[in-house]
């Protein structure tokens, strides 16, 4: 099968698609995209988030044919005219990018995020990322990142702590989330 959609502002076309084929593969493998990582396969880690039409969702559950004629945006896509976006920048300068396997996924989460809300309190950011799960980090770099991102976007100083609500027992983390998995790592 063949699919069309628009993928980063541009026109692409991804031929002899297999029917199970995901999102993903056909980024990766027929597109040459790699920023969008396959690493559980089954949208549990958040390696592989992207926008399809400015939802996002993981790359690895959607079948490439639900991408005919929609707009795809991955993290090659956020940045602009060879410029990292203040969201990527972020991540350098706050020191959240360690093997790097995470990073894409949380970039867009994080780029969601501060689309939704231009400000967002920890418990939002915790709650937004929720769904990428890390495993070099003890995540208070990836915040520190989403409050510097938040801040540049906003042109107000960032809170180099975060706020007071992430010291609380009850700050939205994996618990708290809908659908939320108790036990897991992070947040």
């Amino acid at each position: 099968m063949r699919v069309n959609c628009t993928v980063n502002g541009a026109p692409a076309v991804a031929d002899d698609v297999w029917e199970g084929e995901s999102l993903l593969f056909v980024l990766r493998e027929r597109l040459g995209l790699p920023g969008s990582k396959n690493a559980c396969e089954q949208g549990e880690c958040g390696s592989c988030t992207v926008y399809l039409d400015d939802v996002i969702v993981c790359a690895c559950l959607v079948a490439a044919g639900q991408a005919e004629g929609r707009d795809v945006r991955t993290v090659e896509g956020i940045a602009s005219g060879g410029a990292l976006d203040s969201v990527q920048q972020a991540f350098v300068d706050a020191g959240a990018v360690q093997c790097g396997f995470c990073t894409p996924g949380l970039i867009v989460a994080a780029d969601d995020l501060l689309r939704r809300v231009p400000l967002p309190a920890d418990p939002e950011i915790r709650e937004a990322l929720a769904g990428n799960l890390c495993r070099c980090t003890g995540y208070e770099k990836i915040l520190d990142a989403v409050r510097l991102a938040a801040a540049r976007r906003s042109g107000v100083a960032a809170a180099p702590g975060g706020d007071d609500a992430t010291d609380r027992d009850d700050a939205p983390g994996w618990d708290a989330r809908p659908g939320g998995k108790p036990g897991r790592p992070g947040w």
